[in-house]
This record gives C-alpha cells, sequence and structure tokens, in this order.
C-alpha cells in the first residue's frame, strides 16, 4: 500500500508496515516538550499516575518561555513547578532564563528535532518542526503526562492534503505571505485534522526559516501537523546540530491525497491578515490606511534571525513613527547574539525600537505589550482572536516582519515598498 510522509513516520513508530487515514494507534514518541503554562497541569497528573520515574529524561524537553522571566507571583510559581520537577526526575533538557527561549525557535536550533521522528508537545504549534520532516503535532497536558511516563501516544491518523506552491516570489514575500495566503484560501477548519505536506518548486526555493513559519501555522487551518520534504537545506541546517542518525521519509509517488491544491504564487504580493482569524488575509495594498498603535516582531512563527535582518533592512536610517510602539523580540538566545554580532540591535534601538529578551509574553496577551481597549497592533505573531494580544476590544492584525517594520515607520499598515520609495 502506497503512503504519505505522515503516514510511513507514523506507521513506523507505531511497529506496523503500514497504516491509513482514521487507524488508531499507539505510537512511540522520540521528543515530549512542555512549557511553563502547560507543564504544571502534565506534572500534577503525572503525579496522580503513581509512578516513579520518567519513560527516559533524556527525551523531555521543558522551556519555560511563556511568562518569562517572571511577570507575577503565579507564573513565579509555575516556573519553579518546573524547576523542582526537573531536579528530582533528572531532566537533561530544560532550558532556564539566560539559557532559554521561544521553544519552538529553540529545539532546532539546539538540534534536539529531527526528521522522521514522531514529537509531541503541549503546545499547539509544536507542528513546526515539520518543516525538518518531522511528525509533530501539538497535544493536551494529559497527554503529555502520560507520554513522560510511558514513551508513548494515542493518534489516529490524520488524512494528507498535498499543498503545492509554483513560482518565483516577489520581494518582500516570505512564507509567512504564503501561509496566510494559503490559510485565506481554504479556511481555518480547512485541514480539520488532517497533514498538510507543502510541496513545489516554491516550497524548494525557500529557506529553513520560512518553512518553520509555515509549518508552525499548519494548526491555523487547523491541521494536526506540517510537514516538508528533507532536502539539501534540511541536510545543511542539521550538519553539526542535529547528531543523532534519522531516517528520510518520502511520499509515495501514488499516496492518497484527500485534497491538492495547486498554487501560481509569482504574482503574490505580501499578506495581512485582518480581525479576528488568520483565514482574513487581504494582500497588503488592498487595506488603505490603517493607522496601528503596536507592532510586535518576534514569537515562534517570525522571531528568526532571518526575520531580524528584513526588518533591520528597513528600519536602517529610518525612525519608527511617533505614535507607535515598537516591540522586537528574538526567538532564542543565540538570535539574540547573532543579530548583536552584525549590528541589528543597534539598528532596531536607534529606530525607536525597544528590545526583549526572547518570550511569547505578547503574542497570547501574557506581558511585553498588552493592548488597551480601542487600541490597533500589527503583529508578526500566528492568532489574532479576539482579546488574543489584550482587551476584548482591541485589534490584531497578522502579517511578515517586512510588512511590520514598514509599518512601523510609517504609522499604519503599508507595503515595504513605500519606506524605500522615501529613501
Amino acid at each position: 500500500m502506497s503512503m504519505t510522509m505522515t503516514e510511513k513516520i507514523l506507521a513506523a513508530h507505531a511497529g506496523k508496515e503500514q497504516v491509513e487515514p482514521g487507524d488508531l494507534i499507539k505510537a512511540r514518541v522520540d521528543l515530549v516538550l512542555g512549557n511553563d503554562i502547560t507543564s504544571p497541569v502534565a506534572i500534577r497528573e503525572f503525579e496522580k499516575i503513581g509512578v516513579n520515574k520518567l519513560f527516559d529524561p533524556g527525551a523531555i524537553a521543558l522551556v519555560p518561555d511563556h511568562f518569562t522571566p517572571n511577570k507575577d507571583i503565579k507564573s513565579a510559581e509555575q516556573a519553579k513547578m518546573l524547576r523542582e520537577f526537573v531536579r528530582k526526575y533528572g531532566i537533561i533538557h530544560y532550558f532556564e532564563v539566560g539559557r532559554a527561549g521561544i521553544e519552538h525557535c529553540l529545539l532546532p536550533e539546539q538540534g534536539l528535532v529531527g526528521p522522521g521522528e514522531l514529537i509531541i508537545g503541549a503546545d499547539s504549534h509544536t507542528c513546526t518542526y515539520g518543516a525538518l520532516g518531522a511528525f509533530s503535532t501539538g497535544v493536551g497536558s494529559t497527554d503529555l503526562a502520560a507520554a513522560m511516563a510511558s514513551g508513548e501516544v494515542w493518534l489516529k491518523v490524520p488524512p494528507s492534503l498535498k499543498l503545492h506552491y509554483s513560482g518565483s516570489l516577489q520581494d518582500w514575500v516570505g512564507g509567512k505571505d504564503l501561509i496566510l495566503y494559503t490559510i485565506g484560501q481554504i479556511g481555518v477548519d480547512g485541514a480539520l485534522y488532517s497533514a498538510l505536506e507543502f510541496t513545489g518548486d516554491t516550497i524548494a526555493s525557500l529557506t529553513m526559516d520560512d518553512r518553520f513559519t509555515m509549518a508552525n501555522m499548519a494548526i491555523e487551518a487547523g491541521a494536526k501537523n506540517g510537514i516538508f520534504l528533507v532536502d539539501d537545506k534540511t541536510r545543511e541546517y542539521l550538519r553539526g546540530r542535529y547528531e543523532k542518525p534519522y531516517t528520510i521519509y518520502t511520499s509515495d509517488h501514488n499516496a492518497y491525497y484527500q485534497q491538492t491544491y495547486e498554487w501560481n504564487v509569482s504574482k503574490l504580493e505580501p499578506q495581512v491578515a485582518l480581525p479576528h482569524l488568520p483565514e482574513n488575509s487581504k494582500s497588503v495594498r488592498e487595506l488603505g490606511n490603517l493607522y496601528i498603535d503596536q507592532v510586535v516582531i518576534g514569537s515562534c512563527t517570525n522571531g528568526r534571525i532571518k526575520d531580524l535582518r528584513e526588518v533591520a533592512r528597513l528600519l536602517k536610517g529610518n525612525k519608527v513613527h511617533s505614535d507607535v510602539r515598537l516591540i522586537i523580540i528574538p526567538g532564542t538566545q543565540e538570535i539574540y547574539l547573532q543579530a548583536m554580532r552584525e549590528g541589528l540591535i543597534e539598528v532596531f534601538i536607534q529606530a525607536g525600537a525597544v528590545v526583549s529578551t526572547p518570550t511569547c509574553g505578547p503574542c497570547l496577551g501574557g506581558h511585553m505589550g498588552i493592548l488597551a481597549k480601542g487600541e490597533r497592533a500589527l503583529a508578526t505573531t500566528n492568532r489574532n482572536f479576539i482579546g488574543r494580544m489584550g482587551h476584548p476590544e482591541s485589534e490584531v492584525y497578522l502579517s511578515g516582519p517586512p510588512v511590520a517594520a514598514a509599518s512601523a515607520i510609517k504609522g499604519r499598515i503599508t507595503h515595504p515598498e513605500e519606506v524605500l520609495k522615501d529613501d
């Protein structure tokens, strides 16, 4: 029987020769991930199970990144619970403040995820690691607890959708624009509990940073996972970073796909998702004068070095508009350091931005950039639901880093070319 990449990975981890959509399987996990919001719940459930050890202390990663540095007593207590659990059970991959980063930027950077693996995390954007040819998906905290004890997870095999992109991208168009456009085409429930397989010459030309961005937002179309073919760019990214041997899975030429989409994106312009769903995507030129109060550049979606370089290219020699607050958050400490070495941080500060230590803070309305009633933000984050970044009567628009940087300069949502035209 022919299978897709996703089906082959799940079959291998379930010890089966083949699986098909709808099968319920018990699968071995390679890595289990938790953060400072979801792990405390999992820890309490783990303790109820009555076991006295983890299935593998080296296959668990705990990353306090949502409310760290701790913003209040409650978040401090949650982080303390993680530390105590780490010490008690000898967990190897724990990333304290100063070494931590936004989890979905950090784990690939640290070489903890690789091709052909099955990774679960108590965070919906765990699907990010599909950029490396892995099956990765978010689960609930109870599933996380069970996996920490047993090393296994129950999964239903998802059907696969093939997304084929052709054509060369225009300047300032990247992975974020592709995924916003895609969600706009198929809807936030267009891939409900399905595997999104990203293919085509456009995808082959993307950087790894752009692929991480697209895989990260597969969940915003309702997908169980997103996945990319392993190619030379993937191998180069893994070289010197991921030390374990790995298996590369490819879809059979006659594998079954529930649906196939094909788009020529050579004329695609930078996209913006309007409130209050990621599917409300439009070309930036369609928006008119939408004035903004705040811009956030960062998150597990767009806090990588390519993103920061694009932002610096636009901010250099310019100033943030007097009516705008610009918050820039590198995804990890290493990305922060690289941005410092390249002079990007200086560019940001001279332009009038504030630069934060790595955190998810503003993305989920936690800290570091909460919106007041009636305020409007443009963010490179992944969700713009009602009240996502603060007051339920605020508005969040989503874009890629170039549009976000240009808009911070102009004070309204705008195409990057408008900034370059004025220089």
